[in-house]
Protein backbone atom coordinates (compact mmCIF):
# COMPACT_ATOMS: atom_id res chain seq x y z
CA UNK A 1 0.00 0.00 0.00
CA UNK A 2 1.30 3.36 -1.03
CA UNK A 3 -0.18 5.16 1.98
CA UNK A 4 1.91 3.04 4.34
CA UNK A 5 5.10 4.09 2.52
CA UNK A 6 4.03 7.74 2.55
CA UNK A 7 3.19 7.71 6.27
CA UNK A 8 6.41 5.85 7.07
CA UNK A 9 8.49 8.41 5.15
CA UNK A 10 6.67 11.21 6.95
CA UNK A 11 7.11 9.71 10.40
CA UNK A 12 10.79 8.92 9.92
CA UNK A 13 11.39 12.42 8.59
CA UNK A 14 9.48 14.02 11.47
CA UNK A 15 11.45 12.07 14.08
CA UNK A 16 14.74 12.97 12.41
CA UNK A 17 13.73 16.63 12.13
CA UNK A 18 12.80 16.75 15.81
CA UNK A 19 16.09 15.10 16.75
CA UNK A 20 18.27 17.56 14.82
CA UNK A 21 16.18 20.71 15.33
CA UNK A 22 17.85 21.53 18.67
CA UNK A 23 21.39 21.47 17.32
CA UNK A 24 20.91 22.47 13.66
CA UNK A 25 17.54 24.05 12.89
CA UNK A 26 18.59 24.92 9.33
CA UNK A 27 19.23 21.23 8.60
CA UNK A 28 15.86 20.33 10.08
CA UNK A 29 14.25 22.69 7.57
CA UNK A 30 16.22 21.15 4.69
CA UNK A 31 15.19 17.69 5.88
CA UNK A 32 11.58 18.83 6.02
CA UNK A 33 11.80 20.19 2.46
CA UNK A 34 13.37 16.97 1.21
CA UNK A 35 10.76 14.84 2.96
CA UNK A 36 7.96 17.00 1.58
CA UNK A 37 9.32 16.65 -1.94
CA UNK A 38 9.75 12.89 -1.51
CA UNK A 39 6.18 12.46 -0.29
CA UNK A 40 4.87 14.69 -3.08
CA UNK A 41 6.66 12.61 -5.71
CA UNK A 42 5.47 9.38 -4.08
CA UNK A 43 1.86 10.55 -4.39
CA UNK A 44 2.25 12.01 -7.88
CA UNK A 45 1.78 8.73 -9.81
CA UNK A 46 -1.53 8.13 -8.05
CA UNK A 47 -2.67 11.63 -8.91
CA UNK A 48 -1.59 11.21 -12.54
CA UNK A 49 -3.49 7.92 -12.75
CA UNK A 50 -6.69 9.58 -11.52
CA UNK A 51 -6.19 12.45 -13.95
CA UNK A 52 -6.12 9.95 -16.82
CA UNK A 53 -9.34 8.41 -15.52
CA UNK A 54 -10.96 11.85 -15.48
CA UNK A 55 -9.68 12.51 -19.00
CA UNK A 56 -11.13 9.22 -20.25
CA UNK A 57 -14.44 10.02 -18.56
CA UNK A 58 -14.50 13.46 -20.18
CA UNK A 59 -13.88 11.89 -23.59
CA UNK A 60 -16.61 9.33 -22.96
CA UNK A 61 -19.22 11.99 -22.20
CA UNK A 62 -17.81 14.15 -25.00
CA UNK A 63 -17.05 17.07 -22.70
CA UNK A 64 -15.32 20.12 -24.09
CA UNK A 65 -11.60 19.56 -23.50
CA UNK A 66 -11.16 23.25 -22.71
CA UNK A 67 -13.20 22.70 -19.54
CA UNK A 68 -11.23 19.61 -18.62
CA UNK A 69 -8.00 21.53 -19.13
CA UNK A 70 -9.22 24.26 -16.78
CA UNK A 71 -10.08 21.67 -14.13
CA UNK A 72 -6.63 20.08 -14.40
CA UNK A 73 -4.95 23.48 -14.15
CA UNK A 74 -6.98 24.37 -11.07
CA UNK A 75 -6.09 21.06 -9.42
CA UNK A 76 -2.41 21.61 -10.21
CA UNK A 77 -2.45 25.17 -8.89
CA UNK A 78 -4.15 24.05 -5.68
CA UNK A 79 -1.69 21.22 -4.99
CA UNK A 80 1.40 23.28 -5.77
CA UNK A 81 0.17 26.21 -3.68
CA UNK A 82 -0.68 23.93 -0.76
CA UNK A 83 2.78 22.38 -0.94
CA UNK A 84 4.47 25.78 -0.98
CA UNK A 85 2.29 27.18 1.79
CA UNK A 86 2.95 24.18 4.03
CA UNK A 87 6.71 24.43 3.49
CA UNK A 88 6.61 28.12 4.41
CA UNK A 89 4.47 27.34 7.42
CA UNK A 90 6.93 24.64 8.54
CA UNK A 91 9.71 27.22 8.24
CA UNK A 92 7.77 29.51 10.56
CA UNK A 93 6.80 31.94 7.80
CA UNK A 94 3.04 31.88 8.25
CA UNK A 95 2.56 35.29 6.64
CA UNK A 96 4.25 34.10 3.44
CA UNK A 97 2.21 30.88 3.55
CA UNK A 98 -0.98 32.94 3.74
CA UNK A 99 0.12 35.06 0.76
CA UNK A 100 0.80 31.92 -1.28
CA UNK A 101 -2.72 30.70 -0.48
CA UNK A 102 -4.18 34.09 -1.43
CA UNK A 103 -2.19 34.19 -4.66
CA UNK A 104 -3.38 30.70 -5.55
CA UNK A 105 -6.99 31.73 -5.02
CA UNK A 106 -6.56 34.72 -7.31
CA UNK A 107 -4.92 32.56 -9.98
CA UNK A 108 -7.64 29.90 -9.68
CA UNK A 109 -10.27 32.61 -10.06
CA UNK A 110 -8.59 34.00 -13.17
CA UNK A 111 -8.17 30.53 -14.70
CA UNK A 112 -11.84 29.73 -14.09
CA UNK A 113 -13.22 32.92 -15.71
CA UNK A 114 -13.70 31.32 -19.16
CA UNK A 115 -15.78 28.53 -17.61
CA UNK A 116 -17.87 31.05 -15.70
CA UNK A 117 -18.41 33.09 -18.86
CA UNK A 118 -19.58 29.96 -20.71
CA UNK A 119 -21.95 29.18 -17.88
CA UNK A 120 -23.40 32.68 -18.07
CA UNK A 121 -23.83 32.29 -21.84
CA UNK A 122 -25.69 28.99 -21.33
CA UNK A 123 -27.96 30.57 -18.74
CA UNK A 124 -28.67 33.52 -21.07
CA UNK A 125 -29.61 31.14 -23.90
CA UNK A 126 -32.07 29.34 -21.62
CA UNK A 127 -33.84 32.54 -20.57
CA UNK A 128 -36.78 33.71 -22.72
Amino acid sequence: MEIVRIVAAGLVSAVLAIAIRKDAPQFALVLSLAASALIFFMALPMLAEKMFVLLDLARFVQADMAYVSVIFRIIGIAYIAEFGAQVCSDAGENAIAARIAMGAKVIIMSVSVPVLMSLIDIINMMLP
